[in-house]
């Protein structure tokens, strides 16, 4: 069973659909108790940093999610947003993150002539650092993903870093510690190429 996080900020709909689509089971999770009793847990997220860290404040899920990623060593997975929220802190707010990979987020900057805009908007491949669980089935030559984000995490240990993304430059779009992993992307969205991803997630 996949517990999603729910803290009224993410894209929940979408990923419980496709979750129904490659016939996982999946619920939503609200309370720190539903967070301690899950067996893997997925992170979402969409909109500001802050925002989203103040939520989870606020419902009393960060030490409950912190126990589980660092105690109870489930497998866990931060998608879009809830990615950068697995790092230290970001650019774009001041807040500090949940800390369970040490890594930041910092702005896309290009110069003013560039065609390339903010945010990064749209199908990219990822390109696989290491072996995972989490890519079994997944080829350069097909892991295309959706995205849509301003900000990229920077890990401080490359070893962190399981795969990157080519926008102005290579750019880290997954992140994996152990039993903790982020996507950039949004795997709900990406037709088969999320599909396999969350399988993947749901047999770790």
């Amino acid at each position: 069973m996949i517990s999603v996080v729910d803290y009224g900020v993410g894209n929940l709909g979408s990923i419980l659909n496709m979750f129904r689509k490659i016939n996982v089971p999946a619920k939503l999770v609200t309370t720190p108790q539903d967070v301690l009793a899950a067996d893997k847990l997925l992170l979402p997220g969409v909109g500001a940093f802050d925002v989203a860290m103040q939520e989870l404040a606020r419902r009393e899920l960060i030490e409950p999610l912190k126990h589980q990623a660092l105690q109870a060593r489930i497998p866990i997975l931060g998608i879009c947003l809830g990615m950068q929220l697995l790092g230290h802190g970001s650019d774009e707010g001041k807040l500090p993150g949940l800390g369970l990979i040490d890594a930041r987020c910092h702005l896309f900057r290009f110069p003013a002539d560039s065609r390339l805009k903010v945010p990064h908007m749209g199908w990219n491949l990822i390109y696989p650092e290491r072996e995972s669980p989490i890519l079994a089935g997944l080829t350069e030559q097909q892991s295309r993903f959706y995205f849509v984000h301003s900000y990229r995490v920077v890990c401080a240990d490359p070893q962190d870093s399981l795969a990157k993304t080519d926008y102005g430059g290579k750019f880290t779009s997954m992140v994996q510690r152990g039993n903790v992993i982020g996507a950039q992307f949004h795997p709900e969205k990406s037709h088969r190429f999320g599909m396999q991803l969350l399988r993947n997630f749901a047999g770790m």
